[in-house]
């Protein structure tokens, strides 16, 4: 959660901004980031059952309770024997043992005494390895030479074909370290040494508030002036990516006080308010996040999403104030949303993006002390071309460019043939060449 001892941390960077005032002074990318790095921790946690686990980040290491396997277990179908037993056996000369008994997976080993040298026990694979047996003779090397006799047509070396105890798992040895996201073999290795529980990062809750009278729900014609709301949509989706658990949407009308009442009903850890964030009529957020609770940062230097922000409101919740462009709204949410749904949750703060680096084709124009995330595509050479630096609006460019190059705010350009790193938006895109 939020830490609460955090507010009015001398070492933020600039002064609480007053509403609207930050889209003049904007605030730096690396300055913004640096509150929500100080602000932002891990949820609590949470026990949840193993079968649950997958994708979730542990809250604690996870031990092994019991070695795996916690015996010794035959590896193949065939007789488990002592090795000395099969010495110099051969296709021509087999050596005979005396069967006197089987056991398969999960069964109990029938004998009461150690298995003798010139013995064997039918074993399947998986099944328990007797006292005094140290190999298994695999089964097509086991010559049937009547109801209770087999012969040895191959000599087995001592351990051969047998599972030994803690061959997987060590008693005591660490299966699972604190902040790792659990794979789906993970749980089934937490499974296997007898963990049937575990406590994990509780997953942050987020709601989705799109405001404009102008929306129509996804699904919806759009028709006269009315538009449909894409950003729910993409929000949603991100979220989700990024780790949340709940995600709900609500759409609202126009209004301060419509946009107030919300806010202070928001049962969540994150809000996420699209539309509203700017310096028009209808622009509401900055100054009822003021009024509620804590705006730390409104107006960044970036390009697109100028006006987004963030604050803090009581009951730890944190607000983002995403622009209602589409591109700008996507733009903010990687920046600033998406790591920090990441940390509450206990994952990492880095950009989930494969990157790869390429040449540009053309060169990728920015402004000192301004960051650009710029949409690109690859040209049939592998080289990065940038589709546009313009146009918040326009989420059809997000779809068409492959990816993302991030001009940081010390750059003013970077010229046509110097090496950039693309932040995929696909995993399987790859550069032609």
């Amino acid at each position: 959660m939020r830490d609460e001892t955090a507010e009015g941390d001398p070492r933020d960077v600039r002064p609480v901004p007053t509403p609207c005032a930050g889209v003049a002074r904007r605030t730096k990318v690396a300055d913004a980031l640096a509150i929500l790095e100080r602000r932002i921790s891990p949820l609590a946690a949470e026990d949840v059952a193993v079968t649950l686990s997958a994708g979730r980040v542990a809250a604690c290491d996870v031990n092994a309770k019991v070695a795996v396997p916690h015996f010794a277990r035959s590896m193949m179908d065939g007789y488990a024997v002592v090795a000395a037993s099969t010495r110099g056996a051969t296709e021509l000369e087999p050596r005979p043992l005396t069967v006197v008994g089987e056991v398969r997976a999960g069964g109990t080993n029938p004998l009461s005494r150690p298995l003798s040298d010139g013995e064997a026990l039918r074993v399947t694979t998986g099944a328990p390895i007797p006292e005094g047996a140290n190999a298994v003779l695999m089964a097509e090397h086991a010559l049937p030479l009547d109801a209770t006799h087999v012969g040895a047509t191959r000599a087995v070396e001592a351990n051969k074909h047998v599972g030994p105890i803690g061959e997987d798992v060590a008693l005591g040895s660490r299966v699972v370290v604190r902040g790792r996201v659990l794979r789906p073999q993970d749980a089934g290795l937490i499974a296997s040494v007898g963990v049937g529980e575990l406590s994990v990062v509780r997953r942050p809750r987020v709601m989705i508030l799109v405001t404009g009278d102008e929306l129509l729900r996804p699904g919806e014609l759009p028709h006269g002036t009315r538009i449909v709301d894409s950003n729910s949509v993409v929000l949603t989706a991100l979220a989700q990516r990024d780790g949340a658990g709940v995600v709900e949407v609500a759409r609202l009308r126009d209004g301060k006080e419509t946009l107030e009442r919300a806010l202070d009903a928001v049962d969540a850890d994150v809000v996420l308010l699209s539309g509203g964030s700017s310096v028009g009529p209808e622009d509401h957020a900055p100054h009822v996040v003021a009024a509620l609770g804590e705006l730390a940062v409104h107006g960044v230097a970036m390009r697109p999403a100028s006006p987004a922000g963030f604050g803090f409101l009581p009951r730890a919740r944190t607000v983002f104030l995403l622009p209602g462009n589409p591109v700008s709204c996507l733009c903010a949410y990687e920046f600033f949303a998406g790591p920090s749904i990441r940390a509450l949750g206990g994952r990492s703060r880095r950009w989930p993006h494969r990157q790869v680096t390429a040449p540009l084709a053309t060169k990728l124009a920015s402004a000192l002390g301004r960051t650009d995330y710029a949409r690109v595509t690859f040209d049939a050479q592998g080289r990065v071309v940038p589709l546009m630096t313009s146009g918040a609006s326009l989420l059809r460019s997000t779809t068409e460019a492959t990816g993302a190059v991030l001009v940081p705010d010390d750059r003013e350009a970077y010229d046509a043939g110097e090496l950039v790193t693309v932040r995929l938006y696909d995993e399987h895109d790859e550069p032609s060449r």
